[in-house]
């Protein structure tokens, strides 16, 4: 039920993967994570003892502080190769007591609520042949007739899916309906065959209204009292979604209205922006970056934590990028950490060359941002010159710049307007752009031999196809 890249290792390579993750603490990836936790998983439902032997060995301890995925194995591996409570039940893992305090880590909520089951039934004794929620594709997504299957065979061998796992599996689900799918789903003879078969009707999870705001204030500069964003930054937030009634209580959160400054205590919480977070609910990258906006916008104008694999994630997703995922991108392509700002200009080439990218979109955001003094010109100008020299990534960043150069020109200090105009003149010849620009023309007519006449002579030069 479960192939490629995702399927089971054999016993001897799982408990080789183990040891190398738990070893390196650093973040194993999504498939590597997702391969693991689904070996783990089958394992123990084909041979538990010899599970046991092959992981009982395994160092799940160390001084270094790990990954939050690191962690999560470990923990599965001690459920794995623990004593047995047959008595103690895996429902409702993790629920008891919970709180919800964040509604930016929503994703992080769904993600723990499976993981605590998984590691729940496994110390109960209760295992499963697979994970109903591990991912058909990199990115994440589950394939409709893969979950069908997979439910099939549950029904077949009389498992009962775990909820937190059903509920990760149908948010992993999305794009164009599957007929063929919704059909076999409805033949099921499990309880959860109704409700599969119209979630697979509907498309997966609905798509919430969004809206996009300016942090309330007057843009103020950065003082060492009050950090560094009063009224600079703009961030996402979307309406309520319906239909969390059928999901965990621990998926809630992601159901509520999403209102970006409301004031919660997120500073203190895990801000887990990486690609687990997208791979949580990959068909919906704008509520990932909308949730985990702030902690993006942090590496631009603070000293905040960078967040490369989530950059990516978002650009590799096939789900629809509006507003939030394209302000993930304009904050990482001048964000000061060097590795973000090269994830940021591989997330603008991918979109472009996935047709998901709205250059004009990513240009006006560029634009107010620079405007609010949020964004670092240079940083920027560096980042769309690397963009430019990928391939095909001149028409990209020429999409970006052809409507918003007159308002970057405007925005930003003259010192920088020549260096501008020469990544423009660039994309505009590398991409074959015709056309004018009143305000390059303009300033092309003046009297002079500045760096920045020469680059908008060039440019004007090029448009006009000389």
């Amino acid at each position: 039920m479960i192939d490629g890249e995702f399927a089971a290792p054999t016993v001897g390579a799982l408990a080789d993967e183990v040891a190398a993750v738990l070893a390196d603490r650093r973040d194993p990836g999504v498939q590597s994570f997702e391969r693991v936790l689904g070996g783990v998983v089958s394992h123990s439902f084909r041979d538990r003892d010899a599970l046991v032997a092959a992981l009982g060995s395994v160092p799940r301890e160390s001084r270094m502080k790990p990954h939050p995925q690191v962690g999560c194995i470990a923990s599965i591996v001690g459920a794995s190769v623990g004593p047995v409570r047959a008595a103690e039940s895996w429902e409702n893992a993790g629920a008891a007591g919970w709180l919800e305090l964040c509604q930016h880590v929503a994703l992080d909520y769904v993600a723990g609520a499976r993981t605590a089951e998984v590691a729940a039934r496994l110390r109960a004794g209760d295992p499963v042949p697979f994970l109903l929620s591990t991912p058909s594709w990199p990115t994440g997504a589950v394939a409709p007739y893969d979950l069908v299957a997979r439910l099939a065979e549950y029904e077949r061998l009389g498992v009962r899916p775990g909820p937190a796992d059903l509920g990760q599996a149908l948010l992993r689900i999305g794009g164009p309906v599957d007929p063929d799918a919704v059909r076999a789903a409805e033949g099921l003879r499990l309880a959860e065959g109704v409700r599969v078969a119209d979630w697979l009707r509907q498309g997966g999870l609905p798509r919430p209204a969004w809206w996009r705001e300016r942090e309330a204030g007057v843009p103020e500069r950065p003082s060492r009292r009050r950090g560094a964003r009063t009224g600079r930054r703009i961030l996402v937030g979307h309406e309520a979604i319906e239909g969390r009634g059928a999901f965990p209580r621990r998926f809630w959160s992601l159901f509520r209205k999403f209102e970006p400054h409301l004031s919660c205590p997120h500073w203190s919480l895990p801000d887990r922006r990486d690609a687990h977070t997208v791979a949580t609910l990959p068909w919906h990258p704008e509520t990932a970056a909308a949730r985990l906006l702030t902690g993006v916008a942090s590496a631009a104008d603070q000293d905040g934590s960078g967040a490369p694999a989530f950059l990516e994630a978002l650009a590799a997703t096939d789900g629809p990028a509006g507003p939030a995922v394209h302000l993930a991108v304009a904050y990482g392509l001048a964000s000061v950490p060097e590795q973000d700002r090269e994830a940021a200009v591989r997330a603008l080439v991918l979109l472009a060359s996935r047709g998901r990218l709205d250059g004009e979109l990513l240009g006006r955001e560029l634009t107010e941002l620079v405007g609010l003094g949020t964004l670092k010109v240079t940083l920027l100008i560096a980042s769309l010159r690397a963009a430019a020299a990928a391939p095909q990534g001149a028409g990209a960043v020429w999409a970006v710049l052809t409507g918003t150069l007159p308002g970057l020109l405007a925005h930003t200090r003259p010192q920088v307007h020549g260096a501008l105009l020469a990544v423009a003149a660039d994309c505009a010849r590398l991409s074959g752009a015709r056309g004018e620009l009143p305000e390059v023309t303009a300033l092309a007519q003046r009297p002079g031999s500045s760096q920045l006449l020469v680059q908008a002579r060039r440019l004007r030069d090029v448009l006009a196809g000389l």
